[in-house]
């Protein structure tokens, strides 16, 4: 089938292009990211170090992507290289090869898609395929898409294939399922003439996805379709905005779940009002047992033919970005309180361009669960229940007694002058490690951030921009004595912990050069060879589309998320060149 594809693809391509090579359209993108490793005792990147984790000396991602289109008809691919993969990324991925093509027909009534398919349904509760490239994280389906608009605004869907896993093949043989998936929206304000201009707007969606994989355990019967069924609605008059969506999966018992055969639910839902100036979302969200992979062996990132989107604020300098929440498909409550509003210009308190000010708070708490027991036995320490069980029962709107994670801040943004712009930001922060990160008897990080982003434009070509930033945390070295067993049992647990001081200062010439140094320090580690310093310096050039940075210095271990979705990043030393370039 994959030969088949890319020759269809090709033929097409190739016919078009000689057919009508003036209505033709190219365009792409490649990026290369490499790094050359280094020996750096004072982190503890030694030589015994590099050869136990098989860091290699040069690691480089790359990858180059060619879309075509001409008409109704577009095709495309992408071709990857791993030679090996960078430190922190599967070593899985190592290879070369085309590991992604398409080919696709869309007349606006009807749209047929052959090859690798990245799409969703709704929030993706039941099916979401998207790549990240900055994790290494890649679920495209292969196989086929159909796409069927019978009228104005009613939309159907219908996708079947497998997911990518790694470099695996897609032959029959191989154990991963086979994925299939129908999805309805329904646009009322489009369809219904009457409602066209109508300020009340609503939308309608349902989604059923299953998958069938072959059973080959030997202990467990482990069901061979499994199937998971979404409802959806948004709602809107006016300013303001409701959204609901509700995902119910059949009983899914995987390794990642500890074989329970407790059904899966998810649940979202949010309001929201906006006007020139202010707005206000409030979120909650409930999930219970969502993972959904198309093989029950994974236990990973790998194969997750669902995504369960985060609701808390995405921190973007670096030390709010060392605690960065990820989402836990095995049970969450969560609820995010966002406002944002800006002071008028011209006013005492807004100044002479206007002030505006963030307020977040955000909350993740375990699900109540009622374990099923036998008599005389004990509630599990585990989050899933006895393997090969029920598990438990649990209330739908009860909320646990466990708090994973918790995030409160406020962002102040102003311009001072034409010149001067200033942001700043304090965040109160609750970090439950041992779930989170999967550290056993990790003690809770209770931590307050602020950091202050100062920039000043020299001249209309010149800038310079400035930032200052400290994380005081509950466990420094001034109170480490009462988790010194701890310490010495479990060291892995404080790599990061205790107070940090970071700093970093980017000099920018017009919109094509840029350099920055900074360093950031733990200099408040509980653990004396810990309070490193991880310095850094770039340099970068962009012209048009592209992009070429070059950075050396030191990265501290810990995890990148994207979207809820993370990956552990670990300690290096070195000099790394990133090239990105769109046509």
């Amino acid at each position: 089938m994959k030969r088949f594809l890319l020759s269809l693809a090709l033929v097409l391509c190739a016919t078009g292009l000689f057919a009508q090579i003036e209505n033709a359209q190219v365009n792409g993108s490649f990026q290369i990211d490499g790094q050359y490793y280094q020996v750096d005792e004072g982190i503890g990147i030694t030589e015994e170090y590099i050869i136990s984790e098989n860091v290699p000396q040069f690691g480089i991602n790359g990858f180059g992507k060619i879309n075509y289109s001409l008409g109704n008809f577009t095709a495309g691919l992408r071709y990857e290289a791993y030679l090996p993969p960078m430190s922190g990324f599967d070593k899985r991925l190592q290879g070369v090869g085309l590991a992604n093509y398409y080919a696709s027909y869309d007349n606006g009534t009807i749209s047929v898609t052959l090859g690798d398919i990245y799409d969703q349904f709704g929030n993706g509760f039941i099916f979401r395929t998207y790549e990240e490239w900055s994790l290494g994280f890649d679920n495209s389906l292969r196989g086929m898409r159909v796409i069927y608009r019978p009228t104005e605004g009613v939309t159907l869907k219908a996708v079947y294939g497998k997911q990518r896993y790694y470099w695996s093949s897609y032959a029959a043989t191989e154990s991963r399922g086979v994925v299939r998936g129908i999805d309805g929206e329904w646009d009322l304000n489009q369809s219904i003439s009457a409602m066209n201009d109508s300020k009340f707007r609503a939308s309608l969606g349902g989604s059923f996805v299953s998958k069938y994989q072959k059973n080959s355990n030997p202990t467990y019967t482990i069901p061979e379709n499994v199937g998971a069924f979404d409802g959806r609605i948004n709602l809107g008059y006016g300013r303001f905005g409701f959204t609901t969506e509700y995902a119910y999966k059949i009983n899914d018992p995987s390794a990642f779940n500890n074989y329970t055969y407790h059904e899966g639910q998810a649940f979202l839902s949010s309001l929201s009002y906006s006007q020139k100036g202010f707005g206000v979302i409030l979120q909650v969200k409930r999930v219970d047992n969502m993972s959904f992979k198309s093989d029950y062996q994974g236990t990973k990132n790998d194969l997750d033919i669902n995504f369960i989107p985060p609701i808390n604020y995405t921190h973007t300098h670096s030390l709010p970005a060392i605690y960065t929440y990820a989402t836990q498909p095995l049970g969450e409550m969560a609820m995010q309180l966002q406002v944002n509003y800006t002071i008028p210009k011209k006013t005492i308190i807004g100044g002479k361009y206007g002030t505006k000010i963030t307020l977040d708070f955000s909350q993740v708490n375990d699900i109540k669960r009622n374990y099923i027991l036998e008599p005389g036995q004990e509630a599990p320490t585990h989050i899933a229940g006895y393997d090969g069980t029920l598990g438990y029962t649990s209330p739908f709107f009860a909320v646990g007694d466990r708090k994973f994670f918790h995030d409160f801040n406020i962002e102040i943004e102003r311009r001072l002058s034409k010149k001067w712009k200033l942001i700043a930001q304090y965040i109160n922060l609750y970090y439950d490690m041992e779930t989170i990160e999967n550290h056993p008897g990790a003690e809770v990080v209770k931590a307050n951030i602020g950091f202050i982003d100062l920039s000043y434009r020299i001249t209309n070509k010149q800038s310079i921009r400035m930032e200052l930033q400290h994380l005081w945390d509950n466990i420094t070295a001034g109170n480490c004595e009462k988790y010194q067993e701890e310490i010495d049992n479990h060291p892995d647990n404080f790599k990061k912990r205790g107070n940090w001081a970071a700093a970093l200062v980017e000099y920018s010439i017009g919109a094509k050069w840029f350099v920055s140094v900074g360093d950031k320090w733990n200099y408040g580690n509980p653990i004396a060879e810990n309070r490193d310093h991880y310095y850094s310096a770039s340099v970068g050039y962009i012209k048009e589309s592209t992009r070429i940075t070059l950075t050396g210095g030191r990265q501290n271990e810990g995890m990148v998320c994207v979207g809820g979705v993370c990956r552990v990043v670990p300690a290096s030393s070195g000099v790394s060149l990133s090239i990105t370039t769109t046509f």
